[in-house]
């Protein structure tokens, strides 16, 4: 059956699963005529005869019962709140005392196939259990118990097989295996599936009575002449996101082959030679082989028959917000000739709006504007073959192969050749992820160029929508986009930086330690202090209970010192075991470096993970209860998320709150080129509850002491204009220095070829002499020690008077002036 591979690196939301702890028996009347006759679920497992899971319909009563728009549906057996009924429509009608055959998904295993079917769909059924219901319509059931099913409207039958089966009539059949079936031998439906079914060998049967191994033509033409069908591609494509043929059988569909696909998911596009001039429909398609390598070439004109399909890249569950791909599924194919040439490649020219709005509900539904919207002009072109031209690389080469291009390269251009991302109204439409299909990309970089053509065909994917699958790349022109260096610190300046080191544990290869500690060094500068993120404990994700990371920080600070830095002390707090997100047994936290021959760390016992810190007042300035301290690691906004870390530093006598954070991942939010728009970001409502937390820290600081100098940095997981760095720069308290720089120059991050912000540094605004720096080294770049780009500013604290500050300022230049080299 159909997977989409697990990518390291992305978190996954968890589903929430509802417990219910017993089926309340069906009441509703007993099907006088149509009813389910027999259910399969383990065609084409290891150890099956058949390749197809099956369902089986039959008719009792003595007239035809015409089954145009029903539908057979199925439910997985724990039936939890992510779970959904997956539809298979079904047409014609099942004959008095007649049978009707519904083939469902196929599988690797198996050596013989099913009878010619009735209807065909692509749900992979549980051999062991499930619930299968005969329904007269084709939406999708949202009942989840037995009692509930019972009373909606349209479920004429219902079979709940094997005994883990939540939703059922009764009673549930014994657990099915791969070799057997649940069967209904006489017919009789008495609302309890335990007393009308019984297990046994499956015995598919179709309208005309053919089972297992039975031709319907004993003298079949064995080369009959392939004949057009009445379909075209752009029939299938319609003209919105979901094929107008959803479910049903064609035949003879006629097109060009552009490309094959040999590994992964297997297939071939095809395309109309004789495009029909409508704009919203696509003539292009791809047509799925399951395991079977495609045998077909570019350049043969074929007819294809198959089963029309939406597939859903990441999985049919509620969660996912990804798009289909419209499918040929289960393809016949006939090669009518081959050499011929191929279509010419239709240049991409996105329009500059992005998606219709549908209040926060599917787009799938509406009518393609491909004129008006982006991913409306990509959704008309799915499968076609298509081109870019000088394509500019907005997000570099990742570990899969992946790198992401702009149609658009007027669109918010960065200064080092990518596309910044300045709104949520600013998604920036250009962007297209490109991988590898016949051509394999070349390795790039931000600001890279292909220089020419380049050509492939367009399809929806997981992790980033709307993807080209190349066939041919243009010379690789390198942008010469490089590492940056930030300046000196003066001597009268404290200079503070964040990075996050993404999951930086003992157990990590030398060579990541050696990477991270030249940044700090040669980049960096040997920042006075160093709030890090994602520091995980002396053996990494290793799930014994350890949360101790001293191994870590040895290993980080003795890689520094190696590359001539300084030797860097640290600061932190161990956090209650799996407490904290993040992959589990890794216990990331946040934590300081600090150089002691440049600044000291103020420390003031009684800090552990459970202790709030407090502010106190101590000879008239504000002072920390304990340092370092958790900013209420009780309360519920830190659930499964890194708790604050604030410590007290002391610089040239002036006292600076230093506060460490890693704010709650976007994990969950749907996706933005997704089928719901706008796009729900539900992640955003804990940040929002940790940033009233910490800017409530903050004026509580300020309270004491208006002229104290506090510092926040770390990965806020948000960008500077949502309302999580509003909240947080509400009354003026702090300044987001990332909002300060020039528009094109405010990101830290690279994701899905957007030039963006996670990472930030705010400061106290009474704090008026500093110099913020984005030390671009890593976002831009294939070859990444971290995802994240490091931040710095350079301050000089505050003496918390204005007139003194003055004076104090002035003396400092004047020494500075009798200390240059």
């Amino acid at each position: 059956m159909r997977t989409t591979p697990l990518r390291a690196g992305l978190a996954a939301a968890a589903a929430t699963v509802v417990s219910i702890a017993s089926a309340t028996p069906v009441t509703a009347a007993p099907s006088q005529d149509a009813l389910i006759a027999e259910v399969y679920g383990g065609g084409g497992n290891s150890g099956a005869v058949l390749t197809q899971d099956f369902v089986e319909l039959a008719n009792r009563a003595s007239a035809p019962v015409a089954v145009d728009g029903w539908s057979v549906q199925y439910l997985p057996a724990s039936a939890s709140a992510a779970s959904q009924w997956q539809v298979t429509p079904l047409t014609g009608s099942i004959a008095p005392n007649a049978r009707y055959l519904v083939a469902q998904a196929k599988g690797a295993g198996g050596t013989t196939a099913l009878p010619t079917p009735d209807a065909t769909g692509a749900t992979a059924m549980a051999a062991g259990a499930g619930t299968v219901a005969l329904v007269s319509g084709t939406q999708p059931l949202t009942c989840k118990t037995a009692a509930d099913c019972a009373a909606a409207p349209g479920v004429k039958d219902l079979v709940g097989y094997g005994t883990t089966a939540v939703v059922r009539e009764g009673g549930p059949t014994a657990t099915l295996t791969s070799t057997t079936s649940a069967a209904r031998p006489q017919l009789v439906d008495s609302d309890d599936n335990a007393a009308d079914f019984t297990a046994g060998a499956p015995t598919p049967v179709n309208s005309k009575g053919e089972g297992v191994g039975q031709n319907p033509d004993p003298d079949p033409d064995p080369d009959p002449d392939p004949q057009p069908g009445d379909k075209r591609i752009r029939d299938i494509q319609g003209a919105t996101r979901i094929s107008p043929l959803l479910g049903q059988k064609v035949t003879g569909v006629p097109g060009l082959v552009t490309a094959t696909r040999a590994t992964g998911d297997r297939g071939y596009w095809i395309q109309d030679a004789q495009p029909d001039g409508d704009p919203r429909t696509s003539e292009g398609v791809f047509v799925y082989t399951g395991d079977a390598a495609p045998t077909v070439q570019p350049g043969d004109s074929v007819l294809v028959g198959g089963t029309i399909a939406e597939y859903r890249p990441g999985g049919v569950e509620a969660g996912n917000s990804n798009q289909t791909l419209t499918e040929i599924t289960a393809p016949t194919t006939s090669v009518l000739s081959s050499g011929n040439p191929l279509p010419a490649p239709e240049r991409l020219a996105p329009p500059a709006g992005y998606l219709p709005t549908a209040s926060g509900g599917s787009i799938e539904q509406l009518p393609l504007e491909p004129d008006k919207y982006a991913l409306d002009y990509f959704e008309s072109r799915e499968g076609m073959l298509v081109e870019v031209v000088d394509a500019r690389v907005t997000g570099p080469t990742n570990n899969f192969g992946e790198t992401w291009i702009t149609t658009r390269p007027q669109d918010n251009p960065t200064a080092r050749g990518g596309t910044v991302y300045l709104g949520y109204d600013q998604p920036n439409p250009g962007r297209l992820k490109a991988k590898a299909g016949s051509a394999t990309p070349p390795v790039s970089d931000v600001g890279d160029v292909w220089s020419g053509s380049t050509v492939g065909n367009l399809e929806y994917t997981n992790f980033g929508g709307y993807t080209l699958a190349t066939k041919s790349v243009g010379a690789h022109a390198p942008g010469g986009t490089k590492p940056e260096v930030s300046d000196a610190t003066g001597r009268h300046e404290l200079s503070v930086a964040t990075y996050n080191v993404e999951n930086l544990a003992a157990t990590n290869d030398q060579a990541k330690f050696d990477r991270l500690a030249a940044a700090v060094v040669a980049n960096l500068r040997s920042p006075d202090v160093v709030v890090l993120e994602e520091i995980q404990d002396d053996n990494g994700t290793a799930n014994d209970g350890t949360v101790t990371a001293s191994a870590t920080y040895q290993r980080f600070t003795d890689a520094i010192v190696a590359k001539g830095g300084p030797r860097y002390q640290w600061r932190q707090i161990d956090p209650v075991n799996n407490a904290d997100g993040g992959a589990p047994g890794g216990n990331i936290r946040v934590g300081f470096l600090f150089n002691p021959g440049r600044v000291s760390f103020v420390d003031r016992a009684g800090g552990d993970a459970t202790t709030p810190v407090s502010v106190v007042k101590s000879r008239g300035r504000a002072a920390l209860s304990v340092s370092p301290g958790r900013i209420e690691p009780a309360n519920e906004a830190w659930d499964a998320s890194r708790k604050p870390l604030v410590g007290e530093f002391s610089f040239l006598g002036r006292t600076v709150f230093v506060l460490a954070n890693h704010f709650n991942s976007k994990g969950g939010d749907q996706a933005m080129h997704g089928r719901y728009q706008e796009p729900v970001r539900s992640s955003e409502e804990q940040r929002l509850k940790q940033a009233t937390l910490l800017k409530g820290f903050v004026d509580e600081v300020k309270s004491v002491d208006r002229g104290a100098n506090v510092v926040l940095a770390g990965d806020l997981n948000d960008y500077q204009f949502s309302p999580v760095v509003a909240k947080l720069t509400e009354g003026g308290q702090v300044v987001d220095l990332m909002s300060t720089l020039p528009a094109n120059e405010r990101y830290s991050y690279v994701y899905e070829g957007n030039s963006q912000t996670l990472d930030h540094i705010l400061l106290s605004s009474n704090v008026k002499r500093y110099r913020y720096d984005v030390v671009r080294i890593n976002a831009e770049f294939a070859d990444q020690a971290s995802d994240h780009d490091p931040q710095v500013v350079k301050i000089r604290p505050s003496t918390g008077n204005q007139l003194l500050d003055h004076l104090v300022f002035g003396l400092e230049d004047l020494a500075d002036l009798f200390h240059r080299p």
